[in-house]
C-alpha cells in the first residue's frame, strides 16, 4: 500500500512580546498648580499602566521569569551552522525573557562531544539527538509532549513515547546521474531491478567510464548500498529480523541475509577500480570529471554535486528491489531535536524549550533549514520549500514508495543493533566483495560476534537495558 501524506494546517506560530507602557502629553497651562496637578495624575496613569502591562506580560509569557537555555548541535557543516544561528537569533529577538545559548561543537566528533558535556556536567538544555535509545535509557532526555508530536506526518518512538522532534526525513538514497550523458547515448531510467542491471552493463560495455562510482573508503558510505540489498532481501521476508536473532530463532547465516550478500557481489562488480579506497568525499568529484556515470547516495550528495559540477544536469531514480517492489529510506527516524530530563524538570525550562522546538518548526525558520540543508521535511505543515528539481523528485518517490523506514541500525525497541555490530558487519562486507572472504565465512564471524555482542545488550531480554 502506497504511503499518501496530505499536507493539512495545525499550527499558528504562538508569539509573546513584553510591553513597556509609558504614558506623555504636553501641558500649555502657566498656573503651577494645574501643571502640578497634571504631572502627579500622569504620574498615576503611567504606574497603573505599567503595572497592568506587567501583569499581561506575565499571563501572555512562556516563563514566569528571565530563563536561559544551552543548545548543542553537530556544526561540521558551514551551512548547518549558520542556519541555525539565524533561526536561535530570530527566536532570541521574539522572546526577549528567554535567551537560547548555542554551545559549539567546533566540527569534531558530535557523539564523543556529546557524551564529553555529559561527562563533565554540562549536558544541553536542547539538543540535535543521535543516539536516542543511549540516552533514554540513561534517562538523560524527556519524552516530548502531544503538542509537539502532532506537528510532524511520523514519529519514532522509544517505548512508547516519542523523544525526538524528527528535523528531517530520513537520508533517501537513490541514483544520481547526469541527464546530457543518459540522453546523448540513449540510456533511459530504469523500472526495475533487471533494467538496472541491463543498464549498469551498457555503460560497462561502453567503455568510456565506471557504471558506478562506491566510496568504499568510508565503511559508512557501505551502509548506503547494505542497506538497500538488505531491505530487498531481509525486510522483505522478514521487518523483525534482528529481534527474532536476539531471541535465537533467527541468525546471520539465513538464506535472506546470505542473499543480501549475493546481491550486492552482482552490483559491485560496476563500481570503478579502487572503490574500497575511494573516499565518500570525492564520489562527486567522479561524476562531476565524467570518471563514472553513476552514484548510489543519499540527498545531502545534491549540494556537493551542484558545487563540484554546477553545469550538471543532475537526473535520479531509486533502484526497484528484485521483487518489483519499491523500499525507499525515508520518514521520520528516532534522531532529531530533543529536550534534557534536568530541563523538563524546570517548568520555565521546560515551556522554553518546548516553545524552541515548536519555533524551529514554523514555516519560516524550517524552510530555511530545509533549503540549506537538501533536507525532506517532516512536519503536516508543509513549508513549501524551494528546491532542486531533483530534489523534488526525491520527495514525490518518498511519497509513491510501497514501503519507507530507516536504516537497519537507525531503529528501536527490540530491533536496535548491538553497539559496533554494524561497522563489523560493513568491515565484513567488504571482505566479501574484494573476495579475501567467502559468504559462509562471513556469516559464521557474524554470529560469533552477534552472540559476543548479546552477552552485554539483549534489548528483548532486558541484558544491558537500565
Amino acid at each position: 500500500m502506497k504511503k499518501k501524506f496530505i499536507s493539512t494546517l495545525l499550527v499558528t506560530a504562538m508569539t509573546a512580546t513584553m510591553l513597556a507602557g509609558c504614558g506623555s502629553s504636553s501641558t500649555t497651562g502657566t498656573a503651577t498648580g494645574e501643571t502640578a496637578t497634571d504631572t502627579t495624575g500622569q504620574a498615576a496613569a503611567t504606574e497603573t499602566e505599567q503595572t497592568e502591562t506587567a501583569d499581561a506580560a506575565a499571563t501572555d509569557s512562556i516563563v514566569t521569569e528571565p530563563t536561559e537555555l544551552t543548545l548543542i548541535f553537530a556544526d561540521g557543516d558551514d551551512g548547518y551552522k549558520t542556519v541555525m544561528n539565524a533561526i536561535v537569533d530570530r527566536f532570541n529577538a521574539t522572546y526577549p525573557d528567554i535567551t537560547v545559548t548555542i554551545e559549539p561543537g567546533n566540527g569534531g566528533a558530535y557523539s564523543e562531544f556529546l557524551k564529553t558535556k555529559d561527562s563533565v556536567g554540562e549536558f544541553p538544555d536542547i539538543m540535535e539527538m543521535r543516539d536516542t535509545a543511549v540516552y533514554v535509557r540513561a534517562g538523560k532526555i524527556a519524552p516530548l509532549s502531544e503538542d509537539i508530536t502532532s506537528l510532524f506526518k511520523t514519529t519514532t518512538e522509544f517505548d512508547g513515547s516519542v523523544y525526538t522532534a524528527p528535523m528531517a526525513g530520513e537520508n533517501t538514497d537513490g541514483i544520481f546521474y547526469n541527464k546530457d550523458y543518459f540522453d546523448k547515448n540513449g540510456f533511459t531510467e530504469p523500472t526495475t531491478y533487471d533494467e538496472f542491471l541491463e543498464l549498469c552493463q551498457k555503460i560497462k560495455d561502453k567503455g568510456d567510464m565506471s557504471p558506478l562510482v562506491v566510496g568504499g573508503q568510508d565503511i559508512w558510505h557501505m551502509g548506503f548500498w547494505f542497506h538497500k540489498a538488505y531491505s530487498d532481501q531481509v525486510l522483505s521476508q522478514d521487518a523483525d529480523f534482528i529481534k527474532h536473532a536476539y531471541e535465537g530463532t533467527k541468525d546471520f547465516s539465513d538464506d535472506t541475509f546470505k542473499a543480501t550478500f549475493e546481491e550486492l557481489k552482482t552490483i559491485m562488480q560496476y563500481a570503478q577500480d579502487g572503490w574500497a579506497s575511494t573516499p565518500d568525499a570525492q564520489i562527486a568529484t567522479f561524476m562531476a570529471n565524467d570518471m563514472s556515470a553513476m552514484m548510489f547516495s543519499g540527498t545531502h550528495m545534491v549540494a556537493q554535486l551542484k558545487a563540484a559540477a554546477p553545469d550538471m544536469n543532475i537526473g535520479w531514480f531509486p533502484i526497484p528491489s528484485p521483487d518489483g517492489k519499491m523500499r525507499l529510506v525515508g520518514g521520520a527516524g528516532i534522531s532529531g531535536l530533543a529536550m534534557s530530563t534536568e530541563a523538563a524538570a524546570d517548568s520555565n525550562k521546560k515551556a522554553a524549550a518546548e516553545e524552541f522546538i515548536k519555533f524551529f518548526f514554523e514555516s519560516k525558520n524550517y524552510k530555511e533549514y530545509c533549503e540549506t540543508m537538501s533536507a525532506i521535511p517532516t512536519t503536516v505543515n508543509d513549508p513549501q520549500i524551494s528546491a532542486e528539481p531533483v530534489f523534488v523528485e526525491i520527495m514525490q518517490a518518498v511519497d509513491d514508495a510501497d514501503e519507507i523506514g530507516p536504516m537497519w541500525n537507525g531503529r528501536s525497541g527490540e530491533n536496535e543493533l548491538p553497539t559496533d555490530f554494524r561497522n563489523f558487519t560493513y568491515k565484513t562486507l567488504i571482505e566479501v566483495l574484494q573476495g579475501t572472504r567467502d559468504i559462509d565465512s562471513a556469516t559464521t564471524e557474524l554470529n560469533k560476534t552477534w552472540q559476543t555482542s548479546m552477552e552485554s545488550f539483549n534489548p528483548v531480554t532486558g541484558v544491558g537495558i537500565e
